[in-house]
């Protein structure tokens, strides 16, 4: 089959379920630098970047240095997570990658997450050649709903938004992915199904999906 469209893959609750394990970061790191976390934080820092999270939602600095340090030492904690907790990919994602990669179909990360976390988790998961590249926190400047993440994934492939596909699990990907001009699939895993009307196509997993769906969304 020709590559008739490229996809873009958020990673956090698309690729894996982290949320426990960021929450459990966030945690850890507020004990080690005795910050107070706020009630509901983390819901609604969901899909965003350390850089806004630290100094807008937990106010814990305004100080740039201290936010860079904070945010780098927050990733690192959740990397001891993983290692203590270990990761495993979403239901059916192994089996949508694959479909992916023998359709001809470019596939490419494209998310707010630091690289590292990425590469580490991609090692664990024996997906490391499962992407033909990545976009992450390292190459972005503004964070969700800002459509830059996803347009230099685009970018990536060679491809125009207009005939790329993002999958997302968060409100502001969602909003990112239409802002980038670019067809969305939501997946059910950090919001319910029925909140994600606002996607091209929703779904509970990625179990769920198959070419002829996605391909429907370009008719």
């Amino acid at each position: 089959m020709m590559n008739t469209w490229g996809a873009i893959f958020d990673w956090d609750g698309v690729i894996i379920d982290s949320s426990r394990h960021h929450e459990e970061s966030w945690e850890r790191l507020a004990r080690e630098i005795a910050k107070p976390l706020p009630d509901g934080h983390f819901k609604r820092g969901f899909g965003m970047k350390n850089e806004w999270i630290i100094p807008n939602l937990l106010k814990w600095s305004e100080d740039v240095e201290e936010i860079r340090t904070l945010s780098l030492r927050k990733e690192a904690v959740y990397r001891e997570v993983v290692a203590d907790w270990g990761v495993t990919a979403l239901p059916g994602v192994v089996e949508w990658l694959k479909i992916l990669a023998d359709a001809g179909i470019p596939r490419v990360i494209g998310s707010s997450t630091h690289r590292l976390n990425i590469e580490s988790s991609l090692d664990r998961l024996g997906l490391t050649n499962a992407f033909d590249g990545m976009i992450t926190a390292e190459d972005v400047s503004a964070g969700k709903p800002d459509p830059q993440v996803f347009l230099k994934a685009a970018a990536k492939m060679g491809l125009p938004p207009e005939i790329c596909v993002v999958f997302e699990d968060a409100h502001v990907g969602i909003e990112a992915a239409q802002r980038a001009g670019m067809r969305v699939v939501a997946v059910a895993t950090t919001n319910p199904l029925e909140d994600l009307g606002k996607a091209s196509l929703a779904v509970r997993s990625m179990a769920e999906l198959n070419l002829e769906k996605v391909n429907r969304l370009f008719e």
